[in-house]
């Protein structure tokens, strides 16, 4: 049986790992270790089957498939799933999109803050920023007065109107969380969390210092990354 062969090779590299550790005994963190370095290679080469190529530009797709390329584009898709999922859940409510949501659930946890604060928080550009908060305010979730010592900000906050539309949406965003979580086990879904929370704090450092603004300083912190 092919699991039997598969048994036979694990043993084959616990065989090899004790030899390089001069017969010392490993513990199970060394081999899983010593496992992905053994597949990484493989699994960095390997071409899973993408059902929306072609087949012109093999040059082009194995660029698409080098390991850090096709992370990110499996990161789009999963969005763009995810952002397809999260629309459904809001059906039949005064949020249209992911951003409202996200948005009304940052003010939920604050007593107010300036709408520049909330465009941050929200992770988007300030004119896609400030159309979620026209929304948000003429439907009203949101409410905004003048800010007392900056006569060119505003404050916003949520209304009673938006954290009882929230309490009705957060039921059916679980069931959307639930899938776009898929069929991953729990020990599965807690290393793509700690993973996911590793990027999430390496992005959130370059959003806050703002230190990626160019095409240059996409190829400076390319180029720094490669050097780890």
């Amino acid at each position: 049986m092919k699991s039997h062969q598969l048994i036979h090779h694990l043993i084959t590299l616990v065989g090899q790992l004790e030899q390089d550790n001069n017969g010392n005994e490993v513990s199970i963190q060394e081999f899983a270790g010593y496992l992905l370095k053994q597949a990484g290679p493989q699994i960095a080469g390997t071409e899973s089957t993408e059902i929306r190529f072609g087949g012109n530009e093999p040059l082009a797709q194995q660029i698409a498939y080098q390991l850090d390329n096709n992370i990110g584009r499996l990161f789009v898709f999963m969005s763009r799933y995810a952002k397809i999922y999260i629309k459904k859940a809001l059906d039949d409510t005064l949020l249209q999109t992911a951003e409202d949501f996200t948005a009304l659930t940052i003010l939920l946890t604050h007593n107010h803050l300036s709408k520049t604060e909330l465009i941050n928080h929200n992770l988007q550009e300030k004119t896609s920023g400030t159309e979620v908060i026209r929304r948000l305010v003429a439907a009203g979730l949101v409410k905004q007065w003048d800010n007392p010592h900056d006569k060119r900000g505003r404050q916003i906050a949520i209304t009673d109107a938006g954290k009882e539309l929230l309490s009705r949406v957060f039921i059916d965003m679980s069931f959307a969380g639930k899938i776009i979580a898929g069929q991953l086990t729990l020990p599965e879904k807690l290393s793509l969390l700690h993973l996911l929370q590793k990027l999430e704090n390496f992005h959130r450092q370059h959003h806050q210092n703002k230190t990626i603004q160019t095409k240059a300083d996409l190829k400076t912190v390319a180029a720094q990354l490669a050097d780890k």
